[in-house]
Order: C-alpha cells, then structure tokens, then sequence
C-alpha cells in the first residue's frame, strides 16, 4: 500500500499490476474500462505504476501526471490530467518492456483462430493495433496489440489482452463496427495523436490465459498497393530483436526462442490500403498456413 495515494489492481494475462493515483479520475477510468478483468489473486503484482504529480502545486494547479513506478524513464515529459488514463497505460506498457523477464516480449500484435495465432509487427503506423481490432470483431481472438509473449520453452504466444490503443483514423473505423459503450475517453492531441482506447470482445478476457501456437507472421505496411512479399530470415532476425525490449536482458534463452521462432513460423511483408484488402491477403495465407 501506498500512503495518500488511491489504488487500483489489474490482472492483464499473466503479468498483475497496482496502479497508483493522487488523482482518482484515472483510477475510476481504469475501473470502468477493466471491469470484465480478474483481479490479482491474493492482490500479489508484479509490478507497481504511480500517477504523481511532478511539483506538489501541480496536483491542483493545471494538474499534470508524472510516470512512476518500479521502472521509469527520468526524461519522460509529463501529461495532462485529462490523458491520465493513457497515463497509466504507458506506465504499464513500460513495466512490461523493462522488466517482464518469463518469455520474450515482441512489439506486436496477435490474435488466435484454431488454436493457431497470426503475430504482426512493424512500424508505428503499419496498422497492426487496428487490424488486430478489426479482426477480433470479425471471428479471431484477440490476444494483444502492444506486446506478443513469446513462451522461452515451448514456443507458444501468451496473451496480454489490455486495451486496445486507437489512434487517428482508427478511432473512426472501429466507432464503425464496435459499441460505444466499450469505448474508454476521446484524447485528442496527445504525444501520440488522437487517442481513444477500445475494451476487448468479452472471450479475450475470458481466454486471457489460453496461449497459441504461432502459424503466421506479418508485417504490414499502411498505404500501398495490396502485395505479399518474402523475407530473408536474417532480415527477419535482426527487425525482430529491434522489436522485442527484452531479447538483450535474457540472454541466450531469448536467443533459442527467437531462433526457434524464425525458423518455423511462415513469414510475410504485407502491404495495403484498406483493412478489406488486409483481411482478403490474411485469409488467403491462413488457408496455406500449417
């Protein structure tokens, strides 16, 4: 516990976090948006997020929230308190990054059909969180849109089904097809542009513990002609480590994980213009995938 501060406690697939708050707006967020979530057995986390402010007067005073926890960065600026609850996202989606250390964390998004899981990664801007949206509401279990967990020992995905992080254009595309009443607040002009964060269908939460063995890997580009092309696996090696925040702090067990990775699972540069398009190219490959 934490003096003077309002908590609250997640369970987020296998990873349980304390987010501490001198604000409770964000707090009452995170409940509202996490309700369908389990708590943490025994109330036992892995890691702690603090929502500060950065001077005592700011707390008041054109209130502004400093990211704190187990693991932080010095020079991350702080934001409003109208964006506290993408506050306390980023703070544990820097937990996770910095210190989760029981499988090896890769900057993706993943989704689950058969048992089998598609992982997709690539650049802010692929597309990958709004695909794994769209696909989730199109017969796929959602598994994650931040990180994919990469089991050390058996190869398996693991879920981190948190909420989806919309931005910009996606917002818009998935007010389409989803209810409003699994949509977290409108933040507009954020660092990372207008945010809007989307609740999981209710069988992500339910399977949260459920893994899947990947069958497909991708990685999407937004904005071109529809095309599928091969990859070497030495440029698919090197963008993965340049993709997962852990591989370097586990050593050679994340090493044999990945190597293992890049040696079985088929793997595709995907580009589109349409989330049609994207869906159309995914299902043909599914179909050839083993």
């Amino acid at each position: 516990m934490m003096p003077g501060l309002n908590q609250i406690s997640l369970k987020i697939g296998p990873a349980a976090f304390r987010i501490a708050s001198a604000w409770q707006q964000p707090l009452d967020q995170l409940a509202a948006l996490y309700a369908q979530y389990p708590a943490p057995p025994d109330d036992i986390v892995d890691f702690t997020v603090r929502l500060e402010p950065e001077k005592p007067w700011r707390r008041h005073i054109r209130p502004s929230v400093h990211i704190g926890g187990d693991f932080w960065l010095p020079d991350a600026a702080p934001l409003p308190l109208a964006q506290g609850l993408l506050a306390a996202e980023m703070g544990m989606n820097l937990q996770m990054a910095l210190g989760w250390r029981r499988h090896l964390l890769l900057h993706a998004s993943s989704v689950e059909k058969d048992g089998r899981a598609l992982v997709m990664t690539g650049l802010s801007g692929s597309g990958k969180s709004t695909l794994s949206a769209m696909l989730a509401e199109r017969g796929w279990r959602f598994m994650g849109d931040e990180f994919a967990l990469l089991s050390l020992d058996t190869g398996d995905i693991f879920p981190f089904p948190r909420l989806i992080s919309l931005k910009n254009q996606a917002i818009a595309a998935m007010q389409a097809v989803v209810s409003a009443d699994r949509f977290g607040p409108d933040m507009k002009q954020t660092p990372k542009g207008d945010i809007r964060h989307l609740v999981p269908p209710l069988g992500a939460i339910e399977r949260m513990d459920q893994s899947a063995r990947p069958a497909l890997l991708l990685f999407p580009r937004f904005g071109y002609a529809p095309a599928l092309r091969d990859m070497g696996q030495s440029e698919i090696f090197v963008r993965l480590t340049q993709a997962s925040t852990n591989y370097v702090a586990l050593g050679e067990p994340g090493f044999r994980a990945l190597t293992r990775f890049v040696g079985t699972v088929p793997v595709k540069a995907m580009d589109y213009q349409s989330t049609e398009q994207a869906e159309e190219l995914i299902q043909a490959l599914w179909s050839e995938a083993p």
